[in-house]
């Protein structure tokens, strides 16, 4: 289970990713598509063309951070997409991580406070 501060947000790179790229490369693409500044924190979650692989980048501090992990069997449910960014809840990280595809999946109305609604 990943536990992540409320502050953290979460950015998928809707594009298949190739998988050899590593720290600079993915960076740029966070900057240059997504377009977050790298350094922000933020995870920022990559998938392979097939969607069996899986990498998360984030600063950490000092330095950056790559998570990684490969599928033996099955896919992520990955929402590749042409815009090249989806921003979405760590819950959801969590969901898709664990298997869980999003698009056939359904969020219950909640309350939520919209910026305008801040003292």
């Amino acid at each position: 289970m990943i536990s992540l501060p409320a502050a953290v947000r979460v950015y998928l790179y809707t594009l298949p990713c190739d998988m050899r790229k590593s720290f600079d490369s993915l960076s740029a693409l966070a900057r240059e598509v997504v377009g977050v500044d790298p350094l922000s924190g933020h995870l920022f979650v990559y998938a392979s063309k097939r969607a069996d692989r899986v990498k998360i980048l984030y600063w950490d501090r000092d330095g950056w951070a790559l998570w990684a992990k490969r599928l033996e069997a099955g896919t992520y449910a990955f929402p590749f997409a042409a815009t090249g960014r989806k921003e979405i809840a760590a819950w959801e990280l969590q969901a898709l991580l664990e298997g869980i595809d999003l698009g056939k999946s359904r969020r219950r109305k909640r309350f939520a406070v919209s910026p305008s609604q801040h003292p």
